[in-house]
């Protein structure tokens, strides 16, 4: 009984150090932030990362869906444009809390300008983004952008 106890217990506790069962979908989710922010000047990186019934609530105090952010490529046709994006987005300090199929992502969004002449501010953001994850895949249901002011 004691050899069975202490073999359970040494299981347990080599699960515990091996890290949680779902670091897969952590690693799937910041990869597909990253992947994002780095073609979000892309209409194909909007289709796939955001769910159909997204509510984005942006820094500005606007809220819309993914039917608005995709009419908002309607204007030009960015596929065949040769010009840079004018800001160029990375994320930091990624914080991924995953329950079952839940996830929330909350990160640091920096926003570089291009054309330094034109706009030399980077601009910094707190992200926080609730992911569903449906049929094995993952897109945002939720998006929440703040501004963080210049110090």
């Amino acid at each position: 009984m004691k050899i069975e106890f202490r073999l359970a217990s040494l299981a347990a506790a080599l699960m515990l150090l091996a890290g949680p069962a779902w670091s897969s979908d952590r690693d799937e989710l910041e990869a597909m932030l990253h992947r994002f922010l780095s073609t979000s000047d892309k209409l194909a990186a909007h289709e796939s990362f955001w769910a159909d019934d997204l509510v984005y609530t942006s820094s500005a105090g606007l809220r819309f869906g993914k039917a608005d952010i995709l009419a908002s490529f309607a204007s030009g046709d960015e596929a065949t444009s040769a010009e840079p994006p004018e800001m160029l987005y990375s994320g930091e300090e990624v914080d991924i809390r995953v329950y079952n199929d839940t996830a929330i992502v909350a990160f640091k969004l920096v926003g570089t300008p291009t054309d330094k002449a034109a706009s030399p501010d980077v601009l910094y953001y707190f992200n926080t983004g609730t992911f569903l994850k449906r049929g094995g895949v993952w897109q945002a249901v939720a998006w929440q952008a703040t501004i963080i002011p210049p110090p």
